[in-house]
């Protein structure tokens, strides 16, 4: 049956599995992060930025030259990036270093990479 291969051929609802899954269930909060977060990592621009981030810290100024929009465009995915804790900065003088969170966005973004290049 063309459009049915992703459904079983017949129906049964296996109750020991069904509430297993409904005890290991995340809460709202937590899932609503966590697609917020997938989400933000969907986005071209900020998936180039981390990845960028990934090899080294830089400012606004470098990552809008990097990516060939203006330094307002930077910022405001920089803002979203960190206020999902994916991305922090640092004061150095006048210049304002972004870089990764911590070692786990790095593992997100790479293992991303892994899955799409097998």
């Amino acid at each position: 049956m063309a459009g049915k291969k992703d459904e079983c051929d017949v129906r049964i609802i296996h109750e020991d599995r069904v509430a297993r899954a409904r005890e290991n269930i995340l809460d709202s909060e937590t899932l609503e992060l966590v697609s917020r977060t997938f989400k933000a990592l969907g986005d071209p621009t900020r998936l180039k930025i981390l990845w960028a981030l990934d090899h080294g810290e830089m400012c606004v100024c470098d990552l809008a030259a990097m990516l060939g929009v203006s330094e307002s465009a930077v910022s405001q995915q920089l803002r979203t990036l960190r206020q999902l804790s994916l991305v922090a900065n640092r004061r150095e003088g006048t210049v304002l270093y972004y870089h990764l969170m911590d070692e786990h966005v790095r593992q997100l973004v790479n293992m991303a990479l892994e899955h799409v290049r097998e």
